[in-house]
């Protein structure tokens, strides 16, 4: 299921019913587990997707069982966040960046593992890929300071080209500049969709 538009219900009964018919069209149809977005337009017209292309799209219902699947994905506390307090405050503050949002994508990313690497090679508490490692010019990644301080120089480079917005940036970081230009917004995928709101969730904790 891409996206399903309903005419404006009169009764709350028509919703739920129309609902009820997309979820089981859902249950059919999409074997991939998603969330659903709704938007009701300026007519009245309400639409649902699992693939939003537009900020209007808000979160109507959160598939649970998609949260549990990818769980293993990301990871939990490993170290010591006070360890490195004074060193993200310091490249938060450097460039400009809040350090809410590095202490969130360093959760997400390692759980505060200075020694993690992902199966897609990224290493280091911002789990940095060994390309965008070398333009950083970060010599050791799984050097905390050198990886924190490249890390946020990037985020910063990412909410300066997505003009502050910190979802879009997010999902670059997660799928990458090409993904989130080819979407006009965060890709259609669920791990990044899933990864924007995990950082989000955890910034909005500190």
């Amino acid at each position: 299921m891409r996206h399903i538009t309903f005419l404006p219900p009169c009764l709350a009964r028509q919703l739920l019913t129309a609902l009820v018919l997309l979820l089981a069209v859902m249950a059919l149809n999409q074997p991939a587990w998603a969330d659903i977005y709704r938007y009701e337009d300026e007519e009245g017209v309400v639409h649902f997707t699992d693939a939003p292309t537009d900020k209007k799209f808000k979160v109507f219902l959160r598939d649970l069982r998609k949260d549990r699947q990818l769980r293993t994905r990301f990871k939990v506390a490993q170290g010591n966040p006070q360890e490195y307090e004074q060193l993200i405050q310091s490249s938060a503050a450097k460039y400009g960046v809040s350090a809410a949002l590095v202490k969130a994508v360093i959760q997400a990313e390692s759980g505060y593992n200075p020694n993690a690497v992902s199966r897609a090679g990224a290493s280091g508490l911002m789990q940095l890929m060994p390309g965008t490692a070398k333009q950083l010019k970060v010599a050791d990644a799984f050097n905390p300071k050198q990886n924190v301080d490249g890390g946020v120089r990037y985020l910063k480079f990412l909410l300066d080209t997505f003009k502050g917005d910190v979802s879009l940036a997010l999902a670059a970081y997660n799928a990458g500049m090409g993904k989130v230009a080819k979407y006009g917004g965060i890709p259609p995928y669920e791990e990044t969709r899933t990864y924007v709101s995990r950082v989000l969730s955890y910034m909005g904790s500190y």
